[in-house]
């Protein structure tokens, strides 16, 4: 049967004596030889142990610490993706409360942690699957709490960015363990669960930590009420290391003292793609000069170059990236609509903190509470969308994008006819309709995109996930920026009508993500291979 065709099997559900004698008869009747090992990943879910009990044991029953260890997961992962937003609202607090806060300084203190972030996400990945998701899930916690630390007591703008960059290449190591560890643990309609609690804690940290900036610097001061914004993850990290080291499962003894391939040639010539990629839209406003665009041709040539490397090195050996993935619709599919629509949702609260804070002169706090109806919405729908993406598939996916492009619509609406001191209070229905929107969108598309990936490669399957997300972001922030700053320089600084058209090119690429789904569900019905958990 065709992997797209294939349900995994749920352990709770099987019988103990059922499930033995399937396992004997399968193994009776498994060919051997190069007729077996041409679709390997179709038995890979079930091969592939959980925690340190033996493979038999682990398919017998999950792993009974598995919603505590997805706790420890969400509370890894959010402190991460907190980062990328909490800062927004703390950068007039680091301009003026911190000497050597230059512009150009304060510019990659947010693009050097996305840079960082995205170099490391498919390597980290690679080398959570190969020495052990738990072990890099402890190293990349670790890293970016002493990131933190460093960030909160830097004593000039030089330092913050340096420590930045290590707080990046933390996040990078840390974020695809949160999803292999949820591929390894759970399985049919609890790994949707646990998908859709993962996609709660993407939406709440991304629209709640300028919530969470705002308390912080109203509480501390402007001068150094920043600080705190990096302190806050001091404790957050410390609990996360020492309950790791108790819940999450250990490498399985079957797989320790496996030899794997790091293939340092695929990594480097994929980091420069990603680099190369990335770095012309995240100066796109610092770096003037339209030579920064030749950076993209040479992001082609390496990814091209990447993906003959992997071909010829996956003959004989174990790819950073197994190309065979992207046959997968499920997947291919999955990675690019997370690109657009990433590139559509995460503008959004860049500009609008913009707006409130620069144009209607809202406090830090104000600005962040603007948020919280998308964090509620995104929370509850996450949870709703993870328990049933099993029933709708990709549907599911259409229904989100479309309430998405109906709350951006009515954001740029409301803000065209009632921007004023109250837009706060207009935004508030808007942001809860696109917040729901995002829920049913962001961890169901997870859950659909890793469905027919192997246990084992779930770490760089995760990774390559996150570069599109993180791609998408700097494109989309890079794209609708533009607009806005090009608007408000030819308007003298009229932000009612800078947001409305930075936020239609949001809606550009949202709209791009509906198509994708759109696709996907046509072409499933049209050859009875529908995305399925």
């Amino acid at each position: 049967m065709a992997a797209e065709h294939r349900r995994p099997v749920e352990p709770d559900a099987a019988p103990t004596v059922a499930h033995h004698t399937a396992h004997h008869a399968a193994s009776a009747e498994q060919p051997s030889g190069p007729q077996a090992e041409q679709h390997p990943e179709q038995h890979s879910d079930q091969q592939q142990p959980t925690g340190g009990r033996p493979a038999q044991q682990q398919d017998d029953a999950p792993d009974p610490n598995r919603w505590k260890a997805l706790v420890i997961c969400l509370l890894g992962g959010g402190i991460v993706l907190l980062d990328v937003s909490i800062v927004n609202v703390a950068l007039q607090s680091i301009s003026s409360g911190l000497s050597g806060a230059t512009p150009e300084a304060v510019q990659w203190i947010l693009s050097g942690y996305a840079l960082a972030f995205g170099l490391l996400l498919v390597p980290g990945g690679r080398l959570g699957d190969a020495v052990g998701r738990r072990r890099m899930f402890v190293v990349g916690v670790a890293l970016f709490t002493v990131a933190s630390a460093l960030c909160g007591f830097a004593p000039n703008g030089f330092v913050l960015v340096v420590a930045r960059l290590v707080q990046g290449l933390a996040g990078g190591l840390l974020t695809p363990q949160v999803t292999a560890l949820i591929q390894q643990l759970f399985r049919g309609k609890e790994r949707g669960t646990a998908f859709g609690l993962f996609g709660a804690t993407v939406g709440i940290a991304t629209a709640i930590g300028p919530l969470v900036g705002g308390l912080l610097i109203t509480a501390f001061g402007t001068e150094n009420g920043w600080r705190f914004v990096f302190f806050v993850n001091l404790p957050v990290g410390l609990v996360t290391i020492l309950l790791a080291f108790r819940y999450l499962p250990t490498t399985p003894k079957a797989e320790r003292g496996q030899k794997h391939d790091f293939d340092p040639v695929g990594i480097v010539l994929l980091g420069a793609a990603v680099v190369a990629l990335l770095l012309p839209f995240v100066q796109s406003e610092q770096w003037k000069s339209n030579a920064k665009w030749w950076l993209v041709v040479a992001a082609v040539v390496f990814a091209v170059l990447f993906v003959l490397w992997e071909r010829r090195y996956g003959r004989d050996h174990e790819p950073v990236v197994d190309l065979r993935l992207f046959r997968r619709r499920s997947f291919s599919l999955g990675v690019g609509l997370a690109t657009v629509y990433f590139a559509g949702f995460t503008p959004l609260f860049f500009v609008l903190t913009l707006a409130l804070q620069s144009g209607l002169q809202y406090s830090a706090l104000l600005a962040g509470v603007a948020s919280v109806p998308f964090a509620i919405g995104s929370g509850i729908a996450s949870t709703v969308g993870g328990r049933i993406v099993h029933r709708f598939g990709r549907q599911l996916i259409v229904v989100g994008t479309v309430l998405v492009l109906i709350g951006l619509g009515a954001v740029i609406w409301v803000v065209a006819e009632h921007y004023g001191p109250d837009l706060g209070w207009w935004l508030v229905l808007p942001l809860l309709v696109a917040g729901i929107g995002s829920g049913l969108t962001i961890s169901p598309n997870q859950t659909l995109t890793l469905s027919e990936v192997p246990v084992q490669q779930g770490g760089s399957a995760g990774g390559l996930i996150q570069v599109g997300a993180r791609v998408g972001s700097a494109i989309g922030i890079a794209a609708v920026g533009s607009v806005f700053y090009s608007s408000l320089a030819s308007t003298k600084g009229d932000y009612s009508q800078g947001l409305p058209l930075g936020l239609g090119v949001s809606l550009v690429f949202v709209a791009a993500a509906l198509v994708a789904g759109i696709v996907d569900v046509v072409v499933g019905k049209v050859r009875g291979t529908e995305a399925s958990v």
